[in-house]
């Protein structure tokens, strides 16, 4: 893989600590800027919709760019409304950055996407999406409990700093070893915005996208309710949550990474095998919550599960979306962003519902049956479409 891959993922890594660590800083903001919890968790509401409108949005926008200039662009935004963040005492302005910083994410996000793959070999596109996307898991395993920690410390600003300052090497590294231009930017001709949208309408695509925001809201349904899991239903201390939530980042990290070098050469096993598994787990999970040892262990299944089997879907939409170079990415980051956001609002009317906290682990398993179902239907539609084609093509060539 090229070292400017790396160079993407630690901006990538930024971008994911910021976006997920306010979970373990909302009460000392609330507290600092005088409003409630729940308009504090605002900030994360704000946050998913800017990333969801954002992608495809700030993808099209890059359009006019080289895109060494645009991930520039994003990713010096997102650096300066870290630092707008860290130093205001207004609320109303902070929200304003968080949307603002959720736009620069997407964007650089759904600009990164296409320029890795375009940097590989064209049928290496899961190695360079799982490098690129180990980022995020590294966030989930060292920034989120980092910010935490800097947050208990020294105030939920540090955090907020950690996140500009780590972005300085990451704007540097970009700046001198990202290719000034491929193919798709003003510098080399590619398709026109209006066939690359109308590309964005392949069946293939379109399924591909709606699996993989079924399957990444099944991921965050569980992850953004394995605190009060672990702690009502295990009977763990508050002292292994931290633990938990660390071994899911792992089982992402590993996830990603094993996917990566699976998903060029076998998808579509990976895809039902991993998926079947990924239902199994999630089910397993909701039987055995009580055990300690059991939600251990499979914990760290899950999530190597969750991110093998979505990282690998958003390298099938970058195939299956080669005619739409720019907008690719962007339709890919939204339609993940869209299962974020969907995921733990199902889990959460599933607790509001009386259900208990073992609830979203039962509706992380419905979703991935949703996500199987349809996925079996598009595939075996697709194979009684092809046999019919080959057919017309052979009656349209046989003599008359």
């Amino acid at each position: 893989m090229p070292f400017a891959l790396y160079l993407l993922g630690l901006a990538v890594f930024a971008q994911g600590t910021s976006e997920f660590m306010l979970s373990g800083l909302v009460s000392d903001i609330a507290r600092d800027l005088d409003v409630s919890i729940p308009s504090a968790g605002h900030l994360t509401s704000a946050f998913a919709v800017g990333m969801v409108v954002g992608a495809p949005l700030m993808a099209l926008l890059s359009r006019r760019f080289s895109r060494r200039r645009a991930l520039l662009a994003f990713l010096v935004t997102f650096l300066l409304v870290h630092v707008v963040g860290a130093l205001t005492t207004s609320f109303a302005v902070l929200l304003v950055t968080r949307v603002v910083g959720a736009l620069a994410n997407a964007g650089f996000l759904a600009v990164a996407l296409v320029t890795a793959t375009s940097m590989v070999e064209p049928d290496a596109k899961g190695r360079a999406t799982s490098a690129l996307l180990g980022g995020v898991t590294v966030a989930c395993v060292a920034g989120v409990p980092a910010g935490a920690v800097l947050g208990e410390v020294w105030g939920w600003r540090s955090a907020f700093w950690a996140v500009a300052l780590l972005s300085v090497p990451a704007v540097l590294a970009i700046a001198r070893a990202v290719p000034a231009s491929a193919a798709g930017t003003p510098d080399v001709a590619g398709p026109s915005a209006l066939s690359e949208l109308r590309a964005l309408r392949s069946p293939r695509l379109l399924s591909t996208l709606l699996l993989g925001a079924l399957v990444n809201g099944a991921t965050f349904c569980t992850f953004t309710y394995l605190a009060p899991l672990v702690t009502e239903v295990t009977g763990l201390g508050p002292g292994w949550v931290p633990v938990v939530l660390a071994l899911f980042g792992i089982g992402s990290f590993v996830g990603v990474t094993v996917g990566g070098r699976v998903a060029d050469v076998r998808p579509v096993p990976l895809l039902a095998l991993g998926s079947l598994a990924l239902l199994g787990g999630w089910v397993l999970l909701a039987v055995t919550a009580a055990s300690p040892v059991a939600v251990l262990l499979l914990v760290l299944v899950q999530g190597t599960l969750s991110f093998g089997v979505g990282s690998t879907l958003i390298s099938q939409a970058l195939y299956a979306a080669t005619a739409a170079p720019t907008l690719a990415g962007g339709f890919a980051t939204a339609a993940f962003n869209v299962g974020g956001a969907l995921g733990p609002w199902c889990g959460g009317l599933a607790i509001s519902a009386g259900l208990g906290y073992r609830s979203p682990l039962w509706t992380s398993a419905l979703l991935v049956a949703t996500a199987l179902t349809i996925g079996a239907t598009a595939l075996g539609l697709s194979r009684r479409v092809r046999p019919t084609a080959t057919a017309a093509h052979a009656r349209a060539d046989s003599p008359t």
